[in-house]
C-alpha cells in the first residue's frame, strides 16, 4: 500500500500532519458498508453469498459557489453507495479487482469527484481479512464515457432445423442490413448427458447449447460465437455477425434466467441487450412468454 492511499483511509490528524500548508481538496468518506453478494473465481464461491466490506474515500473540487445547506448542490453520500449497489446488481464478478475499479469509474462521473480511493475486503474467506485497495482520479476512469450511441442488435433464436437451412446466407444479409445481428440456438439433437441435478445439468445444458452455437459459426465464416458482455459489445460495434454462447453470462448475472430453456435465455438476451427485436426462426413460441415483455417479437417459418 502506498503511503497516498494509506493516509486516505487513515484518522483526519495524520492527513493533516502530512498535507499542512499543502493544496489539497476536501474529502468524504464511506467505512466499513457491508453488503452480502455473491462473488469469487472458485466454484466453493458460486451460488452462496459472502460479506465484503466497502470503504471509500472521494476527493471533491470545491463548486465554484456556496452550496449552502442544499444537498443537491453536492456530490452526497447516496451516490458512492448507489455506485456500489449498481454495480453489484449490473453482473456477477469473479475479481474484487474488477468491482473496485468499476465502482472508482462510476464514481468519477459524478461532477464533483477529483479522485477516490475504494477499499474492498472479503470478510469470510480464509483466517484473515482479504481485500484489494485502488486509487483512481479523474481522467484515469476506464469506462466513464461510452464511445458512441448503444447498438440495439436484433436478436434471432434458430431452431435445429433453421440452423441447417440453405437460408442462412440469406438472413444473414438481410437481418443484419440494418441492424447488429445475433443469433441464438436450443439444445442439439443429440441429447445432452443426464447428471440427475438440477444445478450441474443445467450446466451441461448450457455447455451443450455452445457446442452447437459452434456447429452453427462452421456453416457461415460470417459467424463468431461470442460468450461475454465485453466479445458482444467489440463484435457489434465492428460489423460481426454473433452467435452466443450463454454460460459465462448466464451464470454470471444477478437476476438472470434460472433455467436453460433455450428461447427463454434468448428472450432474455433480447431484453438486456435492449434488441429492436427477437425473432424465431422455424421455432414452436406457444410456450414463450409475452407478459411484460420489452421486445417486440415475431416469428418466422424455415422455408
Amino acid at each position: 500500500m502506498t503511503d497516498e492511499t494509506k493516509l486516505a483511509f487513515g484518522h483526519p490528524e495524520e492527513r493533516a500532519a502530512t498535507t499542512e500548508g499543502a493544496d489539497f481538496l476536501d474529502r468524504i468518506s464511506l467505512r466499513n458498508h457491508v453488503v452480502e453478494v455473491e462473488i469469487g473465481a472458485f466454484q466453493a464461491e458460486r451460488g452462496v453469498t459472502q460479506r465484503l466490506s466497502f470503504d471509500v474515500v472521494v476527493e471533491v473540487y470545491p463548486l465554484e459557489e456556496d452550496a449552502g445547506d442544499d444537498v443537491d448542490r453536492i456530490l452526497s453520500y447516496d451516490r458512492v453507495t448507489e455506485a456500489i449497489a449498481h454495480e453489484l446488481a449490473a453482473e456477477r464478478l469473479n475479481l474484487l479487482e474488477t468491482l473496485s475499479e468499476r465502482i472508482a469509474d462510476r464514481i468519477l462521473l459524478e461532477p464533483q469527484a477529483a479522485r477516490v480511493f475504494v477499499r474492498i475486503q472479503k470478510l469470510d474467506r480464509g483466517s484473515g481479512e482479504l481485500g484489494v485497495e485502488i486509487v483512481r482520479a479523474r481522467g484515469d476512469a476506464s469506462a466513464a464515457v461510452a464511445e458512441g450511441e448503444k447498438p440495439h442488435p436484433r436478436v434471432v433464436f434458430l431452431s435445429q432445423e433453421a440452423m441447417v437451412s440453405e437460408n442462412l446466407g440469406g438472413w444473414i444479409e438481410k437481418m443484419g442490413a440494418d441492424a447488429p445481428l445475433i443469433f441464438c440456438v436450443g439444445l442439439p439433437e443429440v441429447a445432452a448427458p443426464q447428471t440427475g441435478h438440477p444445478l450441474t445439468q443445467r450446466r451441461v445444458d448450457l455447455l451443450a447449447i455452445e457446442q452447437n452455437a459452434w456447429m452453427l459459426a462452421a456453416r457461415d465464416q460470417r459467424c463468431f460465437v461470442v460468450g461475454t458482455w465485453t466479445e458482444l459489445d467489440w463484435a457489434m460495434k465492428n460489423g460481426q455477425t454473433c452467435v452466443w454462447a450463454p454460460s459465462k453470462m448466464v451464470l454470471d448475472a444477478v437476476d438472470g434466467p434460472k433455467g436453460s430453456d433455450a428461447m427463454a435465455l434468448a428472450q432474455w438476451l433480447a431484453e438486456e441487450m435492449e434488441a429492436c427485436e427477437l425473432v424465431f426462426i422455424g421455432a414452436d413460441v406457444s410456450s414463450v412468454s409475452t407478459e411484460g415483455g420489452k421486445v417486440p417479437m415475431r416469428s418466422l417459418s424455415v422455408a
